[in-house]
């Protein structure tokens, strides 16, 4: 190996600089950067040292561990002391979840902090084969204007990405992990410890019969409501656009005015009124249709158990109340801003309304409005409001494991956890849910052609 001008080779500052944080960058003369490295590796070690008993001997992680060992071996073991209960009450002891949860804050931690670790390794090689190749020094200040200019937007958004790590990623890796623990209301700490199954919540889940029933028939029912949800309200909203947009209609603002009133209003409290309307014990509705005689009796709309599609035509036609004005304002606006020579040019040749509608307006609104629709068909797979506070999933279904007739996935998953604590299935749930919205969603967005052009 060929020998530098300072008569090192070139991978010794690298190895320096993965020993000790800045050495490389000393060794290449560049004491600025060595500091800069450097004050990473010294916080680390420091908050390793003064949050953990390095002094005496018989050291445990768990006893004498600090951040970051003690909460490796946190989310690793998840505990190994339980409480017990003596004389004077439940005796110290390890709280699985909570370890989890440090566990996973002190590896992400590390992992930014070996991005910055790597960074420095990279730099020292670099800079030393620079140097080998006969090209000038460069000082510690230069560099750093040099990034500073070149990589401004990325140092400007480091500070989200860390908020962003923390905010989002450790949730989303918390759920993850929970889905392969024994985390539910036989185990909860800290009274009990949790312990890694591997996939055995999984194999519960689709492997049990009930738990198989269950997950596809409320997989099933939730696509068709995904789909029948979006595609109402897309049509009704349609619908009213176009008809708002036409010159007959007088007063187009009025009545535009009065139909987005059912979005302005907050959806949950919608629901709650839909619900009292159509109790099928004190409601008006029932009570309605029994004084005119259209029916002998008071119809349950959402607790009879032999009509499931009763409750659940009632949950489409309330969500297509709430959801149409939203395409109804989005198409209105596509609309205004068709050319209306292009409706002249097609009059002209002779077309009627309904192939100006097929051949021009269509086209023209699902390029544009065809995103929004994938959007819309992700939020009413997991519509939880709607659902939840109008029928609360039901009726009852008995062939269902803690879940109703109109309980999507969501709602389901809602019931699991809160409900009836089973958290370790709950989050196998949520990561199905998951993969079959961004598969459907990728799916639909690539075979968008509003996407494909952008």
């Amino acid at each position: 190996m060929r020998a530098t001008r300072r008569g090192l080779p070139a991978p010794v500052p690298g190895i320096a600089s993965a020993l000790v944080w800045g050495s490389g960058q000393l060794i290449n003369r560049q004491p600025g950067k060595a500091a800069f490295f450097f004050v990473f590796y010294a916080a680390a070690v420091v908050w390793e040292v003064t949050t953990g008993t390095y002094t005496g001997g018989g050291f445990t992680p768990r006893e004498n561990g600090g951040f970051f060992v003690k909460g490796l071996w946190g989310l690793v073991t998840l505990g190994t002391q339980p409480r017990t209960m003596g004389i004077t009450g439940l005796s110290e002891g390890d709280n699985s979840i909570v370890l989890m949860a440090n566990g996973i804050i002190a590896l992400l931690t590390l992992c930014l902090l070996a991005i910055v670790g790597v960074w420095g390794v990279v730099d020292a090689v670099r800079y030393r084969s620079r140097l080998e190749a006969g090209r000038t020094p460069q000082t510690s200040r230069a560099y750093f204007r040099g990034l500073w200019e070149s990589a401004f937007a990325y140092i400007a958004l480091s500070p989200a990405l860390v908020l962003l790590v923390f905010m989002s990623v450790l949730p989303v890796l918390f759920g993850i992990l929970v889905a392969f623990t024994n985390y539910n209301r036989d185990n909860l700490p800290p009274k009990n410890l949790v312990s890694w199954v591997g996939l055995e919540n999984f194999t519960t889940l689709f492997g049990v019969p009930t738990w198989a029933a269950t997950f596809v028939g409320v997989l099933g029912w939730t696509i068709v409501w995904a789909v029948l949800a979006t595609l109402t309200t897309y049509a009704a909203g349609f619908l009213q656009a176009v008809l708002l947009a036409s010159p007959r209609v007088r007063s187009p603002r009025f009545w535009r005015s009065v139909f987005l009133l059912p979005w302005a209003v907050p959806a949950i409290v919608s629901a709650l009124v839909f619900r009292s309307l159509f109790n099928g014990q004190f409601g008006p509705i029932s009570g309605f249709l029994v004084d005119i005689g259209l029916t002998d009796e008071r119809i349950y709309w959402f607790t009879d158990p032999s009509q499931p599609n009763l409750a659940r035509a009632v949950a489409l036609l309330v969500n297509l109340w709430l959801g149409f004005p939203f395409f109804m304002a989005l198409i209105g606006g596509v609309l205004t801003n068709i050319s209306p020579s292009y409706y002249e040019a097609a009059r002209l040749d002779g077309a009627s309304a309904v192939q100006l509608f097929r051949h021009i307006t269509y086209p023209i609104v699902q390029k544009t409005v065809a995103p929004l629709i994938v959007l819309a068909f992700v939020s009413n797979f997991n519509n939880f409001g709607v659902v939840y506070f109008l029928t609360e999933g039901g009726p009852d279904n008995p062939d269902y494991r803690f879940a109703g007739s109109t309980d999507l996935l969501i709602t389901w998953l809602f019931k699991l956890t809160l409900d009836n604590r089973l958290y370790n299935i709950g989050a196998v749930m949520s990561m199905v849910i998951f993969v079959l919205v961004a598969t459907i969603s990728v799916w639909n967005l690539n075979r968008s052609k509003a996407i494909r052009e952008l």
